[in-house]
């Protein structure tokens, strides 16, 4: 695994290390109504999986990464699927958005498989997801239909609350019940994909993983910002 994918950023370490949190301010109905719908569905997904309840621990991140990230490759695969469809149907080009829509697809995956080789998934983990994305998937490609730039706004937002999470996991790593994931040694995937120092760690991986969050944070606001027919500006692997 990892050795066919599709162009994607590779972080410095500079890059890796200027991860900021920040917040883009709603404008008007629709980024109000997106960034709504954002913190109901974090304060849902928090109470249900009681992740603030008790201590934080390694199955709890890994049972978070992994049920977020389950989700979070739907947008990028329907928004890709959607548009392709578009662009068939109406004989016109796309305009450069399908590629990097499919790349944010498939990174998010990578983020699942990476954080599945530290974990085992129970039969109830796994009905839950199935249960979760047949719900995101139906509820999704019907907003991508009626309304892409609340979509786009909608995971914009979405990875904002991303960068929030995988900072605390850092946090948690440096000064918290994750000091053993120092040197954890990074899977092999990982190390592969992000083509990460042979002796990277679980911390290196992090890194990686929230500087794409900070990525997908950025493209998603730029893109909800643009007009349908307007050029996509992130060239592939950009």
């Amino acid at each position: 695994m990892g050795t066919h994918t599709l162009p994607h950023p590779i972080w410095s370490e500079k890059e890796l290390t200027s991860v900021k949190i920040t917040h883009k301010e709603p404008e008007g109905f629709v980024d109000k109504a997106a960034y709504s719908a954002v913190k109901m569905l974090r304060f849902g997904f928090d109470v249900f999986s009681g992740f603030k309840l008790g201590k934080r621990n390694e199955r709890k991140w890994l049972m978070r990464i992994c049920f977020l990230e389950t989700v979070a490759g739907v947008p990028g695969m329907v928004a890709a699927m959607t548009r392709h469809l578009h662009s068939l149907r109406r004989l016109r080009r796309d305009y450069g958005w399908i590629h990097t829509l499919l790349e944010e697809a498939e990174n998010e995956r990578m983020h699942l498989m990476t954080a599945m080789q530290l974990k085992k998934p129970s039969l109830v983990f796994r009905l839950s997801v199935v249960f979760a994305q047949g719900v995101f998937v139906t509820m999704f490609s019907a907003g991508y239909l009626i309304s892409p730039t609340f979509c786009h706004r909608f995971v914009g937002y979405l990875e904002e609350e991303a960068v929030k999470t995988y900072t605390k996991c850092l946090e948690d790593i440096d000064n918290g019940p994750m000091t053993h994931w120092k040197t954890h040694p990074a899977p092999e995937l990982a190390v592969r994909y992000w083509q990460l120092a042979p002796d990277s760690t679980m911390r290196d991986v992090i890194l990686a993983i929230r500087a794409d969050e900070a990525h997908h944070r950025t493209v998603n606001h730029t893109l909800a910002s643009l007009k349908e027919d307007d050029y996509n500006p992130y060239k592939p692997g950009k």
